[in-house]
């Protein structure tokens, strides 16, 4: 970019730069809103308002990482979930809108005044266990991950946001979990097939593989959970699983034969169904 470049200028520039993402325009404005700590409103009051060289340099770095594909989310260091700002960086899944279809099915089917135990398996940035904490302020609920580092970007998200009922354990799944049960285990797995083209397009080639590919054409982990879950449920506790919207008839049949019961299905805001919810009847 050339020296003393207005605000209005800068964004035409990394605009047109960004050939590589669907949201260039949006990405723009993001990232000169974290290289100039403005929020996005300031553009539109001061779009004259010319770019000190430093700010100009910082905002070139960002829109050349994103332009080799680096997510928006690791380039700013935060993405919002559920209305709240998260911390995030590579060690980390970057939480997505579709997730939060798991937050609206809990609500819809547990009253907010209830004390209950709630299990996140696989918490990552600990978007789902919190918002849940915040949502359920008489619940305890375990945040399971097995990655520190995973871990300590999700209790610096609970500081940051005040949430105080979550307790957070390493642990691969349930093996340090304890005696502990649960009303509703809930998990966003790993469930993309290793051959999976989109695992070399957008943002996901960034982020943790761990926490994306599963063995069984994806159904590795989301199989183990299902055959632990209900040694960790109490009586017709709820278990819920995001999955791929290719799936949930693989994913109904894997629970049947777990002996779940109740199983309901949910679509995201694509129209594609990737929630399954059920329940298990201990004997």
């Amino acid at each position: 970019m050339n020296n003393a470049l207005s605000i209005k200028d800068a964004l035409i520039h990394a605009t047109d730069a960004l050939t590589c993402s669907d949201s260039s325009a949006l990405d723009s404005e993001v990232l000169l809103a974290h290289a100039l700590k403005k929020d996005r409103a300031f553009f539109r009051a001061w779009p004259e308002k010319t770019l000190t060289d430093q700010q100009q340099q910082d905002y070139t770095a960002l829109i050349s990482q994103r332009r080799h594909g680096h997510p928006v989310a690791y380039l700013t260091g935060e993405r919002e979930f559920w209305s709240h700002t998260f911390h995030v960086n590579p060690s980390v899944l970057i939480p997505r809108p579709d997730t939060e279809l798991l937050i609206e099915i809990i609500l819809n089917t547990i009253d907010t005044h209830q004390a209950i135990n709630i299990a996140d398996l696989g918490t990552g940035s600990g978007a789902i266990a919190i918002c849940l904490g915040l949502e359920y302020p008489r619940a305890h609920v375990t945040a399971v991950d097995q990655s520190s580092d995973a871990l300590l970007i999700a209790k610096q998200n609970a500081k940051r946001l005040n949430c105080h009922n979550v307790n957070f354990l390493q642990s691969n799944w349930f093996e340090k979990v304890g005696q502990s049960t649960f009303d509703i285990i809930v998990s966003n797995p790993p469930y993309i097939d290793k051959a999976d083209k989109h695992l070399q397009q957008g943002d996901v080639r960034y982020e943790p593989t761990t926490a994306l590919i599963a063995g069984e054409h994806g159904l590795q982990d989301i199989n183990v959970i299902a055959s632990q879950a209900k040694h960790w449920l109490t009586d017709n506790g709820y278990l819920l699983l995001e999955h791929g919207f290719e799936q949930s008839t693989s994913v109904k049949t894997l629970l049947e034969s777990h002996r779940y019961q109740h199983i309901q299905q949910f679509k995201d805001i694509q129209g594609h169904l990737r929630a399954t919810l059920c329940q298990f009847n201990q004997p």
